[in-house]
């Protein structure tokens, strides 16, 4: 099916297909087809593999899920003060959620924003809590999550959507200014909770491998503009290199460098043109 909506998909494959050519201006056309191609079969196997989710437990997990790196999370655990984890739209991150409470320890979730649809926001809420983790709606967050790091739990972010302006910064991904969101580096200043990249990828096989990097350093030079900044663009830079690495199961298709720079800067002079 996802790949009949490549065909019929005109807007959105010309997206997928431009933010390729972009990114990726050494590849050439018939590399650029085939990753794009990917990438919507990547987005079938996501859907097609979401509603087996419930029925992941400890005795089955291994069968689709091997771990490379736990022993990071673990060690940053030690440190009792949560777990910031962040990831992208990456391979099936649905399932990489699903398989912390399995692996490890439940996840709250605080990227989850309600569907339109209410059955079909039960339906993928049911799913997504169904191993264990408690997803928080973005806009009643923040309380619940810093009482997560409290109770040293882990926080599940996904950095890699765009922003608009008010809610980001901008930082280089793949050579063009994409709004970030800064709220990974507000949390990760301000409560000193350690930082883990995770992944999952989609082996040749069909099998997954969930990846825990290294705790990142976190940069703290006491000017909270440039600290907020170079934080970002260093969070930014792992999903970046790890979309180099696998560039057929990232989310193409998304409109990551919408919003532009001069955006805000047309509204900040307004506002100052009005103050005056």
């Amino acid at each position: 099916m996802f790949r009949l909506f490549y065909y019929l998909s005109p807007k959105q494959r010309f997206i997928t297909i431009h933010n390729l050519r972009r990114a990726f201006p050494e590849k050439s056309g018939d590399e650029i087809i085939a990753t794009a191609k990917g990438v919507y079969r990547t987005l079938g196997i996501v859907a097609a593999d979401f509603f087996d989710i419930p029925s992941l437990t400890k005795d089955n997990i291994s069968d689709l899920v091997d771990v490379q790196g736990l022993e990071h999370l673990e060690k940053a655990l030690e440190k009792n003060r949560g777990v910031l984890m962040f990831g992208a739209h990456f391979g099936n991150w649905e399932l990489g959620a699903a398989a912390m409470p399995i692996i490890s320890k439940p996840l709250a979730v605080v990227i989850y924003r309600p569907l339109d649809n209410s059955i079909l926001d039960n339906l993928v809420l049911w799913v997504r809590s169904s191993t264990g983790n408690t997803p928080i709606r973005k806009d009643h967050a923040m309380r619940q999550m810093l009482r997560s790091l409290k109770r040293n739990e882990i926080l599940g972010i996904l950095i890699d959507q765009n922003m608009a302006w008010q809610e980001g910064v901008f930082v280089d991904f793949f050579g063009r200014p994409a709004c970030t969101t800064n709220g990974l580096a507000h949390l990760a200043l301000h409560t000193e909770a350690p930082v883990i990249p995770a992944y999952v990828v989609r082996l040749e096989n069909g099998k997954y491998r969930l990846f825990f990097k290294e705790e990142m350093a976190v940069i703290r030079t006491g000017n909270d503009d440039t600290d907020i900044l170079v934080n970002t663009q260093n969070f930014t830079r792992v999903i970046e290199d790890t979309v180099r690495e696998y560039p057929d199961q990232w989310f193409w298709i998304h409109q990551r460098w919408k919003t532009k720079p001069w955006q805000a800067a047309k509204t900040h002079a307004k506002e100052g043109a009005a103050n005056k």
